[in-house]
């Protein structure tokens, strides 16, 4: 199953996120989701493992397992180098050892102080707070993103983490329509009204986190797990499915890209297999009814200041 960007290219609806993936893991990982029968990777400079998953996509091209074409990759641009977005694409391009990306994405809605190309720091000033470039608009950040378009670097090209308001305005100044918005949402955090304002002007709702982060962002942030809803694990006993099957199917039924990360097999497999069943309407909206507006990915943690207030 695919959608068809407004760029005119297919994007597959179930792909496998690489955040916090170990690079030692991920050629094994990688190999082996291609196996099972996954062709949409999502990467970013700032996961610090393009280079990783570069060598894994080699082999598999190298042996024969799967054609470059038959493959949609996306990586994104960190804030680090909102002035540099060319520079930057060539450099995530090299790591990854492709020639063209079939995605590049604005990762977060801000330009912070710059680093070096690629380095995906998050420099903090003097009180501990994200050290945020009041030089650089997203317009002139989105202009150089369409030129990598023009240059034959990248296919489609959109945001992430844009809240209505910042996508509206991006399809104000824009010349090419921004093809993807990639945000945080499932069960706990469904932002029903953003996800219809973008599908509504075309834009492609991509969800990251789409099993609510689990233990990995109880971990990291203290969220609560969508995973242990008693209303979710009722329907994965209706349905004789695990609630992340339940979960990931929910999204796909609301024609959301989901883009679930593990690095285990087993979860690799069952994360692929929730193509063969459907959610009875009445089961959506039970689901529809769960919203916490929990948000479990809360980067403030880190950057001394709530990008979202």
């Amino acid at each position: 199953m695919a959608i068809t960007l407004n760029s005119g290219f297919k994007m597959p609806i179930l792909g496998l996120g690489v955040w916090r993936m170990d690079g030692k893991d991920i050629r094994n990982l990688l190999i082996n989701a291609i196996k099972i029968g996954y062709r949409h990777f999502d990467c970013a400079a700032d996961y610090q493992n393009e280079v990783e998953v570069g060598e894994a996509l080699a082999e598999a091209f190298q042996t024969g397992l799967v054609k470059r074409e038959d493959l949609f990759i996306t990586t994104k641009l960190w804030n680090s180098d909102h002035g540099h977005v060319i520079e930057a694409c060539k450099a995530s391009l090299k790591k990854l050892q492709l020639d063209y990306l079939d995605l590049f994405l604005i990762h977060f809605p801000i330009a912070t102080k710059h680093t070096g190309v690629g380095t995906t720091g998050s420099a903090l000033d003097e009180d501990g707070v994200l050290d945020i470039d009041t030089t650089i608009s997203l317009e002139t950040t989105w202009h150089a993103m369409e030129e990598l378009v023009s240059m034959g670097l990248v296919r489609s090209i959109g945001i992430s983490n844009y809240d209505i308001f910042l996508t509206r305005d991006c399809l104000a100044y824009s010349k090419v329509k921004p093809a993807v918005n990639q945000i945080e949402t499932h069960p706990y955090f469904q932002r029903d009204s953003l996800v219809k304002f973008c599908q509504k002007h075309g834009i492609c709702v991509t969800a990251h986190t789409p099993l609510g982060g689990s233990v990995s962002n109880t971990e990291w942030f203290g969220s609560v797990s969508c995973l242990d809803d008693p209303a979710l694990k009722d329907l994965a006993e209706k349905y004789k499915k695990t609630v992340p099957q339940v979960v990931l199917r929910w999204g796909i039924q609301r024609n959301t890209v989901v883009i679930p990360k593990t690095s285990k097999l087993e979860r690799l497999e069952e994360n692929f297999r929730v193509l063969d069943f459907e959610l009875a309407k009445e089961d959506m909206d039970l689901i529809g009814s769960l919203d916490r507006k929990h948000r479990t990915n809360q980067p403030a943690k880190f950057w001394g200041i709530d990008l979202y207030a």
